[in-house]
């Protein structure tokens, strides 16, 4: 693929929600292209629990040419108890751009997207975790938004150090508030 054709990719993509009927077409591509680049290995279950109850949530980013998979962003949507009042919490469980097509602004789309449709449905905050070394992760979500709120030590499988990143999406008050989601146990890293 030339350059050309790589620097103006990424306003002719399509971006489309997830839906289950696309399961055959698509599931396959979305499991490689997030085994090749994410420490943890996931089964066909950790897919579909979070594409069949969230894939409203959920976005693909195709080759307008032939529909191929380039990026998604999988995530969910669910009410957090460990703040009083409880929040609704958006969480990003993963988010994978094909080496080819990064640096071009697919990934911060993806996740554009999935924060909207969370905002649409009353999100408080937005959690994630991502491994302390992926810079440029680190880079896109802190563009966005995203505190670091906690430090997770040797919190893959492959003993690497994660942050738990936080983007809150309402106010919330300090005095009500024990912390920013650090007693969480969600473990899908992204």
């Amino acid at each position: 693929m030339d350059a050309t054709r790589m620097a103006e990719l990424p306003g002719e993509l399509q971006y489309i929600q997830y839906e289950h009927k696309l399961e055959a077409q698509y599931l396959p591509a979305i499991r490689a292209l997030i085994s090749k680049d994410l420490s943890e290995p996931y089964s066909i279950y950790v897919y579909r629990y979070f594409l069949y109850q969230w894939g409203h949530l959920c976005y693909m980013a195709l080759d307008p040419i032939d529909a191929s998979l380039i990026g998604v962003i999988i995530c969910k949507l669910e009410p957090h108890a460990s703040h009083s009042p409880p929040t609704l919490r958006g969480y990003i469980a993963m988010l994978a751009v094909s080496s080819s097509y990064r640096g071009h602004g697919v990934a911060t789309s993806l996740v554009k997207k999935a924060i909207h449709a969370m905002t649409q449905r009353n999100a408080d905050e937005v959690v994630l975790e991502t491994e302390e070394t992926n810079i440029p992760a680190m880079r896109l979500y802190e563009r966005l938004g995203f505190l670091r709120s906690k430090k997770l030590h040797r919190y893959y499988l492959n003993g690497n150090s994660a942050y738990r990143l936080v983007l809150l999406l309402k106010s919330i008050d300090p005095d009500s508030a024990a912390d920013l989601s650090l007693d969480d146990v969600d473990h899908i890293p992204s």
